[in-house]
């Protein structure tokens, strides 16, 4: 057996917004955000769950039946809104899943994590074997940093909330963790932040007033023109990568696993890979949370039946600032 992911978990808050609902918000009609965004619907947490009671509620679903003191670490890869500012909530979801002999830290980069994360949960068990289990876990509430009065901020309409976890063990009887490729851009490192709250802008009445606590994009018309020419083809770039690095072609894919983009920007990657529809996750029913998308991908192509034992699928995310990264796997399908 190899280093690989065990077991999964997903959590999503109750509340729903429907495409009607973003369309009173928006002014944008409901076909409009159906057909373009690629969103019918998504969830969104109120004032009682934030991004680490989220992920602590996947991380309780992918190690149930396991025993909690047999984690080793616990590594946090989620949206960097979290419950508090300067905070850590990996050692909160440490103590809260009982894990309490692994040890807890936070990786983060933005919407890229999670294909980085696999591998750094990969590269660390392969290098120190007193660890046999690591797990990921990570909680998104980015739907509440949304302006949708703000005309900038377009692109990132589709902000929805949820947890997800993978549990990476030594031993996996799910599947096996292959090889990476993962592609920065740091030219793009100005373009998309919350102006406000960091340490350039910090918090006053000032701030609140402009409304500088929402995410903002600084010269939209600027960041497409730039982004447009190589934004395809760098995710294009790292799944080959990915794939050959672990003796693969895009031609062996049985499923790619992306993040929740505009459907023009879905269709023109499965395009540039030569892949069908049928062999990816659209997350049209709940939209794009920050690094989860991936993960929770991998969860419902379980759930659903998607993959045989032998079957090659990649995770691929992209993040802000930008970084492209992408992780391939290759099914096992035993049950634990």
């Amino acid at each position: 057996m190899g280093i690989g992911i065990k077991a999964t978990g997903v959590f999503f808050p109750p509340e729903i917004e429907t495409a009607a609902d973003l369309a009173v918000k928006t002014g944008i009609p409901e076909q409009v955000i159906i057909e373009k965004f690629g969103l019918v619907q998504k969830h969104v947490a109120d004032d009682s769950l934030h991004a680490s009671d989220l992920a602590i509620a996947a991380g309780t679903q992918a190690i149930e039946g396991i025993d909690p003191l047999s984690i080793d670490v616990v590594i946090y890869f989620g949206s960097p809104h979290k419950d508090y500012y300067v905070w850590s909530s990996a050692p909160k979801i440490q103590h809260e899943l009982g894990t309490k002999n692994a040890y807890a830290f936070e990786i983060m980069n933005v919407s890229s994590c999670f294909p980085i994360a696999l591998k750094v949960a990969k590269d660390m068990i392969a290098s120190d074997h007193s660890i046999q289990n690591i797990l990921l876990v990570g909680g998104c509430k980015e739907s509440q940093i949304i302006d949708y009065a703000n005309p900038r901020s377009r692109f990132m309409f589709n902000f929805a909330d949820g947890g997800t976890a993978a549990l990476v063990t030594r031993d996996a009887s799910q599947n096996e963790i292959l090889e990476s490729a993962i592609l920065t851009d740091g030219s793009f490192h100005d373009d998309v932040r919350t102006p406000a709250g960091g340490s350039k802008h910090f918090a006053s009445h000032e701030t609140v007033e402009k409304n500088l606590h929402y995410i903002d994009v600084k010269d939209p018309q600027s960041m497409k023109e730039r982004l447009d020419p190589v934004s395809i083809a760098n995710f294009d770039h790292v799944v080959r990568e990915a794939l050959h690095r672990s003796g693969y072609t895009p031609q062996d894919m049985k499923l790619l696993l992306p993040l929740h983009t505009k459907r023009s920007m879905f269709k023109e990657l499965l395009q540039s890979l030569e892949l069908t529809e049928e062999k990816a996750i659209y997350l049209n029913h709940h939209g794009h949370m920050s690094s989860l998308d991936p993960c929770i991908g991998l969860h419902f192509a379980q759930e659903r039946g998607l993959l045989k034992p032998g079957d090659i699928a990649v995770a691929v995310s992209a993040g802000t600032g930008y970084t492209w990264a992408a992780t391939v796997v290759k099914w096992k399908g035993e049950k634990r």
